[in-house]
């Protein structure tokens, strides 16, 4: 009796041994993982993208800064001339040779080309000194930065005038009327 009571246990408690032995997850326990994975990857994505936007709009902020910087270096290196009409003006490379008026040496090369983390920049509205017969006698300029993709590169526009007052475009243009300093 105790053979055949000890084998009926035995038999018993086999798929139990079985179950505690195998290792891994049930296939409903995978598909919830990969859901809750899913819906925190939809609600993360969207946030990474609007901080690399906001990074490059601050990005743009400070080239635009730069840019001041590098007009006023120009006024000063070159009284003739007054303010560069072009961001190639402010550029130029070490190696060839002594700064000049067309090569001033004043900007980094990602600038000068007028593009940097997703804005494109450029000068504009360039005015030359009342009376003067010098081809390049600018007294006033204004800056600009415009996303290269609205939305997805940046979300404004930026303007900057030669009193270093930056305005912004919320549509991501150059009609910069809202102050940001």
């Amino acid at each position: 009796m105790k053979g055949l009571r000890q084998r009926i246990n035995e038999r018993l408690d086999q798929p139990r041994l079985r179950r505690q032995n195998e290792a891994g997850f049930t296939l409903m326990e995978l598909l919830i993982v990969i859901s809750i994975m899913l819906i925190l990857m939809l609600i993360a994505i969207p946030n990474m993208l609007n901080l690399k936007a906001t990074a490059n709009e601050t990005s743009a902020k400070q080239s635009l800064r730069a840019i001041q910087i590098a007009e006023n270096q120009y006024a000063t290196n070159f009284p003739a001339n007054g303010f560069a009409c072009s961001l190639q003006a402010l550029g130029g490379s070490a190696a060839s040779g002594p700064p000049t008026p067309q090569a001033a040496q004043l900007l980094q090369s990602d600038l000068t080309a007028g593009q940097k983390a997703g804005y494109s920049f450029n000068i504009v509205n360039c005015q030359k000194a009342p009376g003067s017969q010098q081809q390049d006698d600018y007294v006033s300029y204004e800056v600009t930065a415009v996303p290269q993709s609205v939305g997805k590169t940046g979300h404004s526009g930026y303007c900057l005038d030669m009193s270093g007052e930056i305005k912004s475009d919320p549509a991501g243009g150059t009609n910069c009327t809202i102050a940001i300093q």
